[in-house]
């Protein structure tokens, strides 16, 4: 399991509720009434948003290779 960041917002005080956007997946938002709600909106959303990612790299690429890098 990987750990990224999460930015966590808290929602207009007239609307309630939080938001959150992941620092290293870019268009990854999540939502949700409660912080652990919206992190786990999140969270949901990086694993779709990188999984589609892999899918349309191998498919651009079929000789491509998935090689584990450290950082």
């Amino acid at each position: 399991m990987r750990q990224l960041t999460a930015i966590l917002h808290q929602g207009d005080p007239d609307e309630g509720g939080f938001w959150a956007t992941c620092l290293e997946v870019p268009g990854a938002n999540g939502q949700g009434d409660t912080q652990e709600e919206c992190l786990r909106s999140l969270a949901d959303a990086v694993r779709l948003l990188l999984e589609l990612e892999r899918e349309q790299a191998l498919k651009d690429d079929p000789t491509a290779q998935e090689v584990p890098i450290a950082v």
